[in-house]
């Protein structure tokens, strides 16, 4: 049976670093081989696990595959009760470490998995609850790790904020370039065999790039790459 592997880490920090990601990956392979599933496919988002899985863009993709798709464990998919039972009705997915539970089961370990996590929060809320006692009473130490907290969440916040801009203006520039594609065609279709001759005839349209320039060759070839086009 074909499967499509998906893995999840919570921060692109450990994106970046691997952490988490080879153990995970380690996991499903051996259940593959156990199974005699063929990994077709690797998607890996970094993104928090409280994101429902279809509101995450590999997942999502890996979840339309057509694919079964496998995770190391249930949490690498969802905590949440209501997104694994969600899942069930409209895909096929599989879970490393236990390859032949059936729906019952799984829905009863993301139950398990749903409990943890509010045990964890709430841990969290005590904690944090002490550590600000402790700052209150005059603590160095305390103070310092709620600074340095309070940074690291402004940090975050930023970043979050950043995100849903960058998305926005990535769908503006695919928006432009969908808009210039018929004119590129019919550059093309009209004779232009070179990128200086595209964009001599893209300024002689008054089309302008989607910062509001002129083409050139660099510009109308990222542009061609962008659309699947060629001179040829």
């Amino acid at each position: 049976m074909d499967v499509v592997a998906y893995l999840r880490v919570s921060t692109g920090k450990q994106e970046r670093s691997g952490l988490g990601l080879e153990a995970q990956r380690e996991y499903i392979h051996r259940a593959a081989e156990q199974q005699g599933w063929n990994v077709v496919a690797e998607y890996i988002d970094a993104v928090s696990g409280s994101v429902p899985p279809l509101e995450r863009p590999q997942c999502a993709q890996a979840l339309r595959s057509g694919n079964a798709l496998v995770v190391a464990k249930l949490d690498r998919l969802s905590r949440d009760v209501e997104h694994i039972a969600g899942l069930m009705k409209r895909y096929e997915f599989k879970v490393a470490t236990m390859p032949t539970a059936d729906a019952f089961q799984l829905h009863l370990y993301a139950a398990l998995a749903q409990q943890e996590r509010t045990f964890i929060r709430a841990r969290i809320k005590d904690a944090l609850g002490a550590l600000q006692q402790r700052a209150n009473s005059g603590d160095t130490a305390s103070q310092d790790k709620i600074a340095r907290r309070s940074e690291a969440l402004a940090k975050g916040s930023s970043m979050a904020t950043a995100a849903p801009m960058m998305k926005a203006k990535a769908q503006q520039v695919d928006q432009h370039r969908e808009a210039i594609r018929p004119h590129v065609e019919a550059c093309l279709y009209n004779g232009a065999s070179t990128l200086q001759q595209v964009a001599d005839c893209l300024n002689h349209k008054g089309q302008k790039t989607s910062r509001g320039g002129a083409w050139n060759p660099t510009t109308v070839r990222r542009l061609m790459l962008a659309l699947g086009l060629s001179l040829g």
